[in-house]
């Protein structure tokens, strides 16, 4: 049996898979679409990131498929009708990076709410903006408010209760009746209330047509003033335009985004040129040790699969 891995995996998780499986590792290999249409021909399993789209073109290409192990969560760039359709088993891995997202999410509210690392600057230029970077918040004591509550969600809750937050939150899925709220010490509310009652809001839902623009215009109005508004979902979720816009207009405090819209974002983005602004490279869940974690998961489970699972040949 093939297994063909066409992102970046630990070393470790890949020489694992090699012991068992003819294994292809190349880790650019989704940046080259009609080399990865030709190797994934024979391969009973495909592990991927976000960058891989497994969509009709590539299914078509991949007779034998018969798992597909995606080192991550988030499955909008996996056709699951179709996999569903033909048998091939998806395999995400659920709860693995979650540290290294809620870690992100809280690292950059502390750096938004201070405001005093933007100085760096100004000061190794000799200068000494100490009255102007006086002004920054703490986050014991704020309010955080969850917007998707599974298990990336749930781990920013526990940090920030653990730091002296409040927290908040709401999930389209977990009634607000769930034990979950009370096991997490989180306060589930409505949609809207929540963002008009969080001092920062994070979001962990994926994208969906029901999620796409949730963050518009309209819910950015509902934010306070000086509200941080956290993405490491998915870029679709918010509208940029509208938050670049909500944010020179002073009606944000700031915002930090690792996922947007089209990635790389464009140069000339209306949010590249933003005050209090965290941009990076979706890059939230991934760390040395997050990196072991979903690989080693996913190396595990797609083993499983493939001795358990009959040929689609």
């Amino acid at each position: 049996m093939r297994v063909l891995i066409a992102e970046f995996m630990d070393e470790a998780a890949v020489a694992s898979l090699q012991r068992c499986f003819t294994t292809a590792y190349d880790a650019g290999l989704a940046d080259r679409r009609d080399a990865l249409l030709a190797a994934v021909a024979d391969a009973d399993a495909l592990i991927v990131r976000n960058k891989t789209r497994v969509d009709a073109e590539l299914l078509a290409a991949a007779r034998k498929l018969r798992v597909v192990g995606r080192l991550g969560v988030g499955l909008d760039n996996i056709d699951l009708a179709a996999c569903a359709a033909r048998r091939i088993e998806v395999i995400p891995a659920t709860g693995a990076n979650a540290l290294a997202v809620a870690e992100y999410v809280i690292g950059t509210a502390l750096a938004l709410l201070r405001g005093a690392y933007l100085g760096t600057a100004a000061v190794g230029a000799g200068h000494w903006p100490r009255a102007a970077l006086s002004q920054g918040r703490e986050l014991c004591g704020k309010t955080l408010g969850v917007i998707g509550f599974g298990s990336v969600g749930r781990a920013t809750s526990r940090l920030a209760r653990a730091l002296g937050m409040t927290v908040i939150g709401f999930d389209a899925h977990v009634p607000a009746g769930s034990a979950v709220w009370v096991q997490e010490e989180t306060t589930p509310r409505r949609f809207d209330d929540v963002l008009r009652d969080a001092d920062v809001v994070s979001l962990h839902v994926p994208l969906t047509p029901a999620t796409r623009g949730l963050i518009d215009a309209e819910k950015l109005s509902l934010l306070k003033r000086d509200a941080i508004l956290i993405n490491t979902a998915r870029g679709g979720v918010v509208d940029e335009a509208a938050l670049a816009a909500a944010l020179r207009k002073g009606r944000l405090g700031g915002a930090a985004l690792d996922v947007f819209e089209t990635e790389p974002l464009p140069a000339g983005s209306p949010l590249a040129d933003c005050a209090n602004v965290i941009l990076t490279p979706h890059i939230a869940g991934v760390t040395r040790e997050s990196n072991v974690r979903v690989s080693t998961m996913i190396a595990d489970k797609v083993r499983a699969a493939l001795e358990a699972a009959p040929s689609n040949a």
